[in-house]
Parts: structure tokens; C-alpha cells; sequence
């Protein structure tokens, strides 16, 4: 029998032997993990507490836990995710830690270049970029690059875009080209297609066809302009067959004799004597 500092009587023999040793065995295990963890937080201070060398995870201080790479983690399982964003380049430039700058930019040039590989346009032969809704500037400039990349495409369809000028675009191998329904106004807004062999063009805002002679020079067999303005020039028709002698097909119709009469005889045989 002993007695307690608060008074109370306790008897050693009240609980057998292996519970009374069991005890001390988890006595003496809680006594050594709050030892390694007072000794673990000691170790682990942040790097402005004075320790000279950095530790494990100081490379890591900057990044969010999404950013990090080979995990399957969902927000949902974090109790306290870290999503703010770390120093600016300015911040980390006057703390000394330039490296961390040179490091994330090869990492972000390495995932350009990985992005750039992966989309491989440069090999693309049939493309279809339609309804894309170009509706900020980016998105456009984003689309021109991909355009510009487009140096083997053979067929590409690029209806209902907004477009409104493509003549800084070049593609040497493309035959077969859609533009319906953008916002072109004028021939020399289509892009460079020295190959283009059937070229559509309807429903966009072509008013002239002064410019029909910047594809004199392609192999151009078939054109479609119908729902421009220009549809309703007069002598329609045998403007557009005089500027392009290899066109075979206008608006889906073949070329006619008609068609290949000067307008002045056109005229004269649409008009009417009255005796």
C-alpha cells in the first residue's frame, strides 16, 4: 500500500503484473516519441531562424502543393492546402536566390518545348479548326501560331472564326482551303496559298473583285464567293473567269460559254431594241 501526493491510497498489487509492465512499456514509448519530437521541431525551423544549411524541403518553400509532380493528391484530401502564390522575381532577387529564378524558367521553357512536340502541327496534313470562338485577343494570336506551324497541311477547314485577316499566314502546301462565314473583306486578306487548288470563301464581306488577280499565278480550279457582295456586281461571273483562265467551277457551277464573253458583248446581248 502507498500513498499518493493528492492523497489518495493505491495498492501495487490492485492490477496484475504484465498490465502494470505494459504500462511502463508505453510510458516509456510516449517519453522517447516526445523526445524525438521536440528534437524533430527543433530541426525543422524555417529557413530565416539563423541555420545555415538549408533543409530537404527548402526547394520546395515556394511552390503549391498542385504544382508538384508524380502525385495523385485531390484538394479534398488536404486539410490545409497551400494555394498562395510564392515571391515575385524582384522579392527573390533581393533575397539572394537567383538560382530558384534560373531554375524555374528552364522548367517553364522544358514544358514549352514539351507542349510544343506534343501538338506536332508541323506534320499535320488534315485539319479541321472550326468554330474555335476567337473572342479574345490571345486566343487569336495563339491560333496565328498555330497556323504559322501548319507547313505541310494539305486540306484545313477554318469556318465561322472571325477571321478578318490571314495574309501574314503562309501555307506552301495546302490544296484544299475553307473559309466560310469570317470576316474577310478582301482577297489579299487570304492567306499565302501558292498550291491552293479549291478555294472556299462564302458568306464572309467581299465587296471587289479587283484582287482576284493574286491568284492568277495558283493552280486554282474551283471558287466559291456566293453570299458575298460581290455576287451581285454585274457581269459577275465573267469578271471572275477573265481575272482566273484556269478556274474550272464558280460557285458549284461549271464554266460556261457565257462566261467567257467580254462584258461588253454581254451587255450589249441583254439589251433590248425597240423599233
Amino acid at each position: 500500500m502507498s500513498e499518493s501526493s493528492s492523497g489518495v491510497v493505491t495498492s501495487s498489487d490492485s492490477f496484475p503484473k504484465s498490465y502494470s509492465s505494459r504500462y511502463s512499456d508505453l510510458s516509456d514509448t510516449n517519453t522517447s516519441l516526445a523526445v524525438v519530437s521536440r528534437n524533430r521541431q527543433t530541426e525543422e525551423q524555417s529557413p530565416d531562424s539563423g541555420i545555415a544549411s538549408p533543409l530537404p524541403s527548402d526547394r520546395f518553400r515556394f511552390i503549391t502543393w498542385y504544382k508538384l509532380g508524380e502525385h495523385a493528391i485531390q484538394g479534398d484530401q488536404l486539410n490545409s492546402p497551400r494555394v498562395r502564390e510564392g515571391p515575385s522575381e524582384e522579392d527573390v532577387i533581393l533575397r539572394g536566390q537567383e538560382n530558384y529564378i534560373i531554375a524555374r524558367r528552364q522548367k517553364e521553357e522544358r514544358k514549352k518545348w514539351e507542349e510544343r512536340l506534343h501538338e506536332n502541327w508541323e506534320n499535320c496534313v488534315d485539319l479541321n479548326l472550326s468554330y474555335q470562338d476567337l473572342g479574345d485577343s490571345y486566343q487569336l494570336e495563339n491560333f496565328c501560331r498555330i497556323l504559322r506551324r501548319l507547313i505541310r497541311v494539305e486540306r484545313l477547314q477554318l469556318v465561322d472564326n472571325s477571321l478578318k485577316d490571314l495574309s501574314s499566314i503562309r501555307l506552301p502546301r495546302c490544296k484544299r482551303l475553307n473559309l466560310n462565314k469570317n470576316h474577310l473583306t478582301s482577297i489579299r486578306q487570304l492567306p499565302k496559298i501558292p498550291q491552293i487548288q479549291h478555294l472556299s470563301l462564302a458568306e464572309n464581306n467581299i465587296a471587289t473583285l479587283h484582287d482576284l488577280s493574286e491568284l492568277g499565278t495558283s493552280p486554282l480550279e474551283s471558287l466559291t464567293l456566293k453570299r458575298n457582295p460581290c455576287e451581285f456586281q454585274e457581269d459577275y461571273r465573267s469578271q471572275v473567269f477573265s481575272s482566273l483562265p484556269k478556274l474550272k467551277l464558280l460557285d458549284g457551277i461549271p464554266k460556261l460559254p457565257s462566261d467567257c464573253l467580254p462584258s461588253e458583248s454581254t451587255t450589249a446581248s441583254r439589251m433590248c431594241i425597240i423599233l
